[in-house]
């Protein structure tokens, strides 16, 4: 037998998430909770700490068993010379958070970050919006930019604190053909009353704007989960405004990963959630 024909009568059940620090990933409870409501208890989902240097010589040692990888941060850009085909999703901020083996052995990349931003932002019920704001410029915001150039059909304003930030957040708007203005970071209170803020910066870095919520707040995506809430969330809520969190990000992200590397869908966003929900509260109590 050929081991193209041994490879594709292997019964491919493997799948983790590699990134380093990696240990804690939420990812293993996302999709091993699919897994068990989907029947498919053969299935596993491991995490491995593996930083930039090691990816290469991991990758080539996986056996046909291995149906897809997550990957976080390093390793979103350092996998791309790895792959045979990228997605134009991916392609457009070249970023992979998703490595799926084809049957042939290709190895395919793809970024679920953007349409599960969508589709965290629809889940609370924002279609459309004529305007936005982002806080912050690094590499979470030019995936907030390309799911933003889904949904916002006017400016983004990105508030950055370096020149440097913001020429890269334009050039990252001209590519996503995303109207982009920058604003300097000393003005970030001015963005909480855009009808859609997205936060997508380090813990604590909003907990300042905290203070300058507004009375009617619109719509804030925090991309951070834990811990959780923010301040700037746990505000933005109180004075009734619409909270979308990285939990809701992470699950629905997770979601495509999951049918991507099963082939089996749709996957069960609610028990998916839950899951998550429970593994940061067990976290919260030690």
């Amino acid at each position: 037998m050929s081991d193209t024909a041994r490879t594709q009568h292997v019964h491919r059940h493997r799948a983790a998430v590699l990134g380093s620090p990696i240990a804690h990933s939420l990812s293993p409870v996302l999709h091993r909770a699919a897994y068990q409501v989907m029947e498919l208890p053969d299935w596993t989902y491991d995490r491995f700490d593996v930083d930039e240097a090691a990816l290469p010589a991991f990758v080539d040692g996986l056996g046909p068993e291995w149906a897809g990888l997550s990957l976080t941060m390093p390793l979103k850009r350092a996998v791309i010379p790895l792959l045979d085909e990228i997605s134009e999703t991916a392609a457009s901020v070249e970023t992979v958070n998703t490595l799926v083996f084809a049957e042939d052995g290709r190895r395919v990349g793809d970024n679920t970050d953007i349409p599960g931003m969508v589709a965290a932002l629809r889940e609370h019920g924002v279609e459309q919006v004529d305007s936005a704001a982002i806080l912050g410029a690094g590499a979470t915001a030019s995936s907030a930019l390309a799911a933003l150039a889904r949904v916002c059909t006017g400016e983004v304003v990105a508030y950055v604190r370096s020149e440097a930030r913001a020429a890269e957040m334009r050039e990252w708007g001209e590519r996503l053909d995303v109207e982009v203005r920058t604003a300097d970071w000393a003005d970030a209170a001015e963005a909480l009353r855009f009808p859609l803020v997205v936060a997508t910066t380090p813990a604590g870095t909003t907990d300042a704007l905290a203070a300058s919520v507004p009375e009617r707040p619109a719509t804030l995506f925090d991309v951070l989960y834990e811990p959780w809430p923010t301040e700037l969330a746990a505000r933005w809520s109180m004075f009734g405004g619409a909270v979308v969190s990285g939990l809701d990000l992470l699950v629905h992200q997770a979601v495509l990963q999951v049918e991507q590397m099963t082939g089996r869908g749709p996957a069960p966003v609610e028990a998916m959630r839950k899951a998550g929900e429970h593994a940061l509260a067990a976290r919260q109590v030690h």
